[in-house]
């Protein structure tokens, strides 16, 4: 069987020795100005995405050649301030500048740049928008599964329509408020998340309902239209209060813990009108029944109320006509203000004290807010009672101030959310996420499920004997954010094979110093006397197949002894790749996963080392390696130890690595001519599987290697 693999006309980027040199010339002359990225744009190493884009945004604003036509040095300039932005904007790139400075990523990043209109007029079209929450993939899917409604716009900066919708989109988001959350995702930024969730056109309107298939907004663009589909999904009962069922109901609420806000509807006086009743209900589900009574028709029933004309009052449980201060009477017709005023009225968490605190997590699944101030904490987390209540998990507070000592014990010195797990106070998880309810209710489900243990000192399992992985971070890194909800994905698929503990750098210095820390997020693997740092993408799949790998490793680890002891002296047959790289060179890290993985596919067939080229110079040098990373195929003739062939194909990922090496092994197939295919197939004796292929074909292409595979 015959067949080609045709390589692009682009190289990939490599890092040459003369190219590290003119590297290290510009990192010192970038440090000399100050150039620090986080510098350039003028943010906290703490910043959000949010806050590195506006930043941009304002420098761009102002420094783009487009408004600088006279200054020669203006475009070099804005090249550094938008390759500042393109690496901070991205949790990778992130990590690797804070880790390895800008020696550890590709040149590219940054070497183009948009006009100055598409900067004032199409870049991040609602960051300004306080009722509107920017998601991006890091938070996405923990947003729309939170329980609550999200109705999400998809834009892309360069569509005219979502431009004119914008101004439409920013009304509905302010009417909305409070009722369901409004989102966007622009989809420039994300267009692997768009593509994820199938967007094909902008602007894409999308309603999103925990545990139900997304709904797509298909009418026409205006807020009345937005607000009448959005309320659909308000389905919470608005209940009509007579004569034959109030007292029931109101009995029956109070006794699970619910009171009632109730609006009496009068020839005079002001009455909720029912859309702003439904939107209470939806805003207050799970923490106040909300209902009506007609009073021109339950006269009597409204003067047993002691109501003369329309009005709203809020009955907790236990309130009585006749306890005076019971009944919070309202004076205002507007949602957002009623809800607010309601929320405030509501019972705050249940107060823990050290001596309630071990019993009642001995046994039970709690959310604990610790609060550092006289005022309690947000009052928003009185609905986390109700949202995690289908989960069996308690929500209470502790006041570190009145209990420092507990607080201490615990290593906990400012407010947090912390998931305790049901197996004492000792086994919980800090939440470092984002403030706001969603995000709150997505990291609590997912932490009683999960197998992670926020880390100190005296649980560290610096001399345990089961393998963990410990994650080292620092709570304001966003890369570190980003991987926390993979950790414990990961910690649920290896649960009762490894331990999974997160250290916090910032307040733990002498134990990440100790472990010679330096970078945020590194992830260790401890295995008795073994420690293996992780170097991969920040994915549940990407820490599986590395503690795979530790557990089976395909990848033999050379030096200049082993190098010339198993690749030099290889037994007659016998095909190495290896892979000569240094740790700091982005494009090797980048690879490091798919050499891994290639490793395994290859396995029986082709054997795969690495070599340390930071750690063994000297030996990399004396084997003509120049640039990083540098692949090599060592083929099977021992009487040729030293001839090899490199890797210049444009792809790194491990289907194409493996089909690069598989090419080289010898021929288990043959090619048939129709001549021979008559005499040796048709004619023969002998069971034949055949490949029709043609060359040009890309599948037949990426076929070829397995049919090889099937051939041996």
């Amino acid at each position: 069987m015959g067949y080609r693999i045709i390589h692009g006309v682009l190289w990939p980027v490599r890092l040459t020795l003369p190219l590290m040199l003119i590297f290290a010339v510009l990192l010192v002359a970038v440090c000399a100005e100050g150039s620090d990225y986080y510098e350039l744009l003028g943010v906290s190493r703490e910043a959000t995405t949010r806050e590195i884009r506006q930043a941009f945004k304002k420098l761009a604003l102002t420094m783009h050649p487009d408004k600088n036509p006279g200054d020669s040095s203006a475009h070099d300039k804005f090249l550094k301030v938008n390759r500042a932005y393109e690496v901070l904007k991205d949790e990778d790139l992130r990590k690797k500048y804070d880790k390895y400075g800008e020696k550890g990523l590709d040149e590219q990043q940054g070497g183009r740049y948009e006009s100055w209109n598409y900067y004032r007029y199409d870049f991040g079209i609602y960051d300004d928008d306080l009722e509107i929450i920017t998601l991006d993939s890091g938070d996405f899917e923990a947003a729309v599964n939170s329980g609550e409604i999200w109705f999400v716009n998809f834009y892309f900066p360069r569509c005219s329509h979502c431009h004119q919708l914008a101004p439409t989109w920013r009304e509905f988001a302010k009417e909305m408020d409070g009722v369901i959350r409004i989102g966007a995702v622009n989809c420039g930024d994300n267009h692997h998340l768009c593509r994820r969730k199938g967007i094909n056109s902008y602007p894409s309107l999308y309603t999103y309902r925990a545990g139900q298939k997304p709904e797509k907004f298909t009418g026409e663009r205006n807020k009345d239209n937005l607000v009448r589909f959005s309320m659909q999904f308000i389905t919470t009962a608005v209940t009509e209060l007579w004569q034959g069922n109030v007292f029931a109901e109101i009995e029956n609420a109070f006794s699970s813990g619910l009171g009632w806000l109730i609006t009496f509807c009068s020839d005079t006086g002001d009455c909720l009108e029912p859309r702003t009743r439904q939107k209470l209900a939806g805003m207050l589900d799970g923490l106040v029944k909300v209902g009506w009574m007609d009073c021109t028709v339950q006269q009597q029933l409204c003067d047993s109320f002691q109501v003369t004309s329309g009005a709203t009052a809020l009955f907790p449980p236990g309130s009585a006509l006749d306890k005076q201060g019971s009944i919070l009477w309202l004076k205002t017709l507007d949602s957002r203000e009623i809800y607010n005023q309601v929320i405030d009225h509501l019972p705050d968490l249940e107060l823990l004290t050290s001596d309630s605190f071990k019993k009642k997590l001995a046994h039970h699944r709690w959310l604990i807010s610790f609060t550092f101030s006289d005022r309690s904490a947000s009052s928003e987390y009185k609905k986390l009672q109700s949202f995690l209540r289908i989960d069996h998990i308690q929500v209470g507070r502790v006041d570190c101030l009145a209990d420092s000592e507990l607080c201490q014990s615990l290593y906990i010195h400012k407010p947090c959310m912390a998931v305790f797990k049901g197996l004492g106070i000792h086994d919980f998880e800090i939440h470092h996420g984002k403030d706001v309810l969603y995000n709150i209710v997505g990291f609590a489900r997912d932490s009683v499920r999960a197998h992670v243990t926020t880390l100190r000192p005296d649980n560290f399992p610096s001399n345990r004997k089961e393998p963990w992985l410990v994650d080292f971070f620092a709570p304001w890194c966003p890369p570190c954010r980003a991987l926390l909800p993979e950790l414990r994905k990961a910690s649920i698929q290896l649960a009762g094979q490894m331990r999974f503990g997160t250290l916090d750098c910032t307040i733990h210095h002498d134990l990440c110093s100790t472990y010679n820390i330096q970078a945020y997020p590194t992830t260790v693997v401890f295995n008795g006397s073994s420690v293996h740092e992780y170097e991969g993408h920040h994915s549940a799949d990407g820490i599986l197949e590395f503690i795979e790998d530790l557990v089976n490793p395909s990848v033999v680890v050379l030096d200049a002894s082993s190098f010339k002891e198993k690749v030099k002296g290889r037994a007659e047959g016998q095909t190495w790749a290896v892979d000569f790289y240094a740790p700091w060179c982005g494009p090797c890290q980048a690879m490091m996963p798919e050499w891994r993985r290639m490793a395994r596919m290859v396995s029986g067939q082709i054997l795969v080392g690495s070599v340390d080229c930071q750690r063994f110079q000297t030996f990399c040098q004396s084997q003509g390696v120049r640039a990083y990373p540098e692949v090599r195929l060592y083929s099977g003739n021992s009487r040729q130890a030293d001839r090899y062939t490199s890797y210049n194909g444009w792809h790194r990922d491990a289907h194409s690595l493996r089909a690069w090496a598989l090419s080289s092994l010898p021929r288990a197939s043959v090619d048939l001519t129709p001549e021979t295919f008559k005499s040796q197939v048709l004619s023969g004796r002998d069971h034949w599987v055949l490949d029709f292929y043609a060359p040009w074909c890309g599948p037949c292409q990426h076929f070829a290697p397995e049919f090889e595979v099937l051939a041996r």
